[in-house]
């Protein structure tokens, strides 16, 4: 049932029913036995009263909207049993229904306050600058024009102007983008952001309930309030069985001239099978979806989700990991790149700002000797200075490691190669000469186009990428994934127009991570949250949560929630189907009240049954690879990243470097490709596909991957004998040949990998 506005005096009041009506049957029923059947009466009459007032109050409201539901026929069944004094009838009956509310009620209990999590985060102080002095304030004592103190860390409390020289500030929360931010003095900061750097000063320009955060919080309480019920199944099926009912049962009442033939046929036509049944599919599903680690809330998301046919998709942290991860090193001149980056991640050791630390991780992943560094300065929104061994380092934008003097060509062009390649920088000087920029950029999952063609193959019509992003960043992840339709540049009241429109045209789904997303997540018909690596007012405003930090699971979640719903239908199918037959025959004569409360039991048994194989229906599953298989081999590409970062380099730098310097490089590289790439690849062509192509469907299923393998040692065996015909006779090959295997190596490569690395992914069934 839907929770209603009576039942707020207490959120167990279901089941407070069920056990007032189980104790009066039992009683009655014991009272009987001692020979009180005056007792009996009265024990059942008194629990078969109290389900009649809960009953009378809701279908009372329900009609005054115009609605109709299941509810009304078994209050008609109760008040005409107690009317014609068929005590044991009305109690049956009072425990059937009570038992199917409480079903209802466990599946709604994980139900939780949208907005909870956005008020949680939400700044409750501000620090005001008073002369030399701070004082904190409640933050709706803030005033405009007031000057305030932004702390590292904090959260930006109200909508102003920056005084300090410089902030840097994660503006994901608004915008959902992931990198952070460096803003000057004079402009204007929103509410909700996060101060990475250094404590900066703020000029108030509106209050607390004026700002763009609170601005956010109306706005997804706006779009919950605004959301269309959401018509259930059991209700839509008891537009059909109210009047059937009613009508069958008048006429039986007509033609026999006997009133309690009428009550018997409602009695049996107590639509039990649609209390029960539904509910307990959709436990069933909510369970199953569980052991998967995708959470709904309540039966109500299942339901929405399995209608579905438009989704609408958040693209930084649920198409793309939503963290900056270093892609390369670019080097200038004849540097070593593995030099370059253990230098800045030596340097970004004594820097807790999100990209120090993807700097460090980096090296690390390759295993370089990282130092200590000294005498570190750090100037917020610009970099960090200090000294590695006997070096002096700088990281950080380009004006701030040269210093003021010209950057060259070479950064000029390394600048424009990051536009088109939608890549974040950080440049790197050693000594006070530019030396190379390590390169970041938020990856598309590599689940993410496997997913979008399933959600396609599974019948979703239209997919749409909402953004915060500029339009050539959401285009280049749209192409990754195979999203023809972006909308960027978004603002979370854009969001939620944009979902409000496209539920003109059926039932709509939003998947985000971030807190400008919960708007749109509320407004949607279902919010899915990639609640593992996103905010809770994500979380909390959506009806499904993805606790596992895989996009894959989304399809999942609607397998299972079409499935159920489709079983649920089976269930109420089978229980009106009996139930019908069963009406007839108490229309004809042959069933009294009490015998058709006792066969609509036996008919509840069934449709519980058929909705019980929600539960163990489960998608047949080979487990080709165990999980730490998986592993390994996800390892084993992970450690090959350093030989396809230099491979990469070389392949880009070749034709320019010095011929000295070209052949030294390619002779380690070649080395290098042989000992590691070239003997990893053959290990699987020995081991691995022969084992997977056994159980995969076809003659030979992994063929394009194998002939990927070939041809990856037929460029590596050129490779090797230009590099001795280079030793032998240096002019024998042009470097501009060279570099065209090394580009053509580098790309197959890199396409390879991530075939393979698709193709683990659907192994993993974890």
């Amino acid at each position: 049932m839907e929770r209603r506005s009576f039942n707020r005096w207490s959120q167990w009041g279901d089941p407070a029913l069920l056990l007032i009506t189980s104790l009066g049957l039992v009683l009655g029923g014991l009272a009987l036995a001692l020979g009180r059947a005056d007792l009996a009466s009265l024990s059942w009459a008194a629990g078969s009263l109290l389900m009649t007032l809960a009953l009378l109050i809701e279908v009372v409201q329900r009609l005054l909207r115009r609605e109709a539901g299941v509810d009304l026929i078994a209050l008609l069944a109760i008040v005409a049993a107690l009317g014609f004094e068929q005590w044991l009838v009305a109690a049956v009956v009072a425990l059937m229904l009570s038992s199917g509310r409480t079903l209802e009620f466990y599946t709604s209990r994980r139900a939780v306050r949208e907005l909870q999590a956005l008020l949680d985060r939400a700044p409750r102080y501000a620090w005001l600058v008073e002369g030399a002095e701070l004082r904190r304030i409640p933050i709706d004592q803030v005033r405009v024009g007031q000057v305030l103190m932004v702390r590292q860390g904090d959260v930006v409390p109200v909508d102003g102007r920056l005084l300090s020289a410089s902030a840097s500030l994660d503006e994901s929360a608004l915008t959902g983008e992931p990198l952070p931010v460096t803003n000057v003095k004079g402009n204007t900061l929103p509410s909700g952001i996060v101060n990475l750097g250094e404590p900066f000063k703020l000029e108030a320009l509106q209050t607390a309930e004026q700002s763009t955060y609170a601005g956010v919080l109306r706005l997804a309480e706006t779009a919950r309030r605004s959301k269309a019920p959401f018509a259930r199944l059991a209700d839509r099926y008891a537009l059909l069985f109210v009047p059937a009912t009613l009508l069958l049962a008048g006429a039986a009442w007509l033609i026999s001239g006997e009133p309690l033939r009428a009550l018997a046929v409602m009695v049996v036509a107590t639509p039990c099978p649609l209390i029960l049944a539904v509910p307990i599919a959709i436990m069933g599903g909510i369970s199953r979806a569980a052991r998967r680690g995708v959470l709904f809330k309540d039966g109500t998301s299942l339901e929405a989700l399995a209608e579905v046919r438009e989704l609408f998709l958040d693209k930084t942290g649920t198409l793309t990991s939503g963290q900056a991860k270093v892609q390369a090193v670019e080097v200038k001149d004849e540097r070593d790149a593995t030099q370059v980056l253990a230098m800045a991640a030596s340097l970004a050791q004594a820097s807790v700002h999100p990209i120090s630390q993807s700097v460090v991780n980096a090296a690390r992943l390759q295993k370089l000797e990282l130092h200590e560094p000294s005498h570190v300065e750090e100037i917020p929104g610009a970099g960090l200075e200090g000294r590695v061994g006997e070096h002096r380092v700088r990281l950080g934008t380009l004006p701030f490691v040269c210093g003021g003097a010209d950057p060259g060509q070479w950064a000029g062009r390394l600048l424009r190669r990051m536009d088109y390649g939608c890549y974040g920088g950080s440049f790197v000087a050693v000594d006070g000469e530019l030396a190379g920029a390590v390169l970041f950029a938020d990856v598309v999952r590599r689940e993410t186009p496997g997913v979008v063609r399933r959600l396609r193959s599974a019948g979703i019509k239209r997919i749409v990428m909402l953004t915060g992003d500029r339009q050539e960043n959401a285009e280049a992840v749209a192409l990754a994934s195979g999203i023809d339709d972006v909308q960027a540049g978004l603002a979370p009241a854009d969001k939620v127009r944009a979902v409000l429109e496209g539920g003109l045209s059926g039932r709509t789904a939003m998947v985000g991570d971030g807190i400008n997303d919960a708007p749109a997540l509320a407004a949607a018909d279902v919010g899915v949250a990639m609640g593992a690596a996103g905010t809770g007012a994500s979380s909390e405003a959506a009806g499904v949560v993805l606790m596992v930090d895989r996009l894959d699971r989304l399809v999942e979640a609607l397998d299972i929630a079409r499935q159920t719903k489709s079983i649920a239908r089976q269930a109420v199918l089978v229980g009106m189907g009996l139930s019908l037959l069963a009406m007839l025959v108490a229309a004809s004569g042959f069933l009294s009240a009490l015998a058709g409360a006792v066969l609509q039991e036996l008919i509840d048994v069934v449709a519980i049954v058929c909705a019980l194989r929600a539960l163990g229906m489960r998608r047949a599953q080979v487990r080709w690879l165990s999980g730490e298989q998986v592993d390994r081999l996800h390892q084993e590409h992970v450690q090959l990243d350093r030989l396809r970062a230099r491979l990469r380099q070389l392949a880009e730098t070749f034709a320019q470097l010095p011929p000295d310097v070209a052949r030294a490089s390619l002779d380690m590289l070649v080395d290098e490709l042989q000992k590691q790439l070239a003997e990893h690849e053959r290990e699987d062509e020995r081991t691995l596909y022969p084992m997977l192509s056994a159980k995969l469907a076809g003659d030979d299923p992994l063929s394009a991957l194998s002939y990927g393998h070939r041809e990856i040692f037929r460029l590596i065996l050129l490779l090797t004998r230009v590099r001795d015909d280079l030793f032998q006779e240096p002019l024998a090959v042009s470097l501009e040949e060279v570099q065209t295997l090394l580009i053509r190596l580098d790309t197959l490569v890199q396409l390879h990998f991530d075939q393979e690395e698709e193709l683990y992914r659907f192994l993993d069934r974890r």
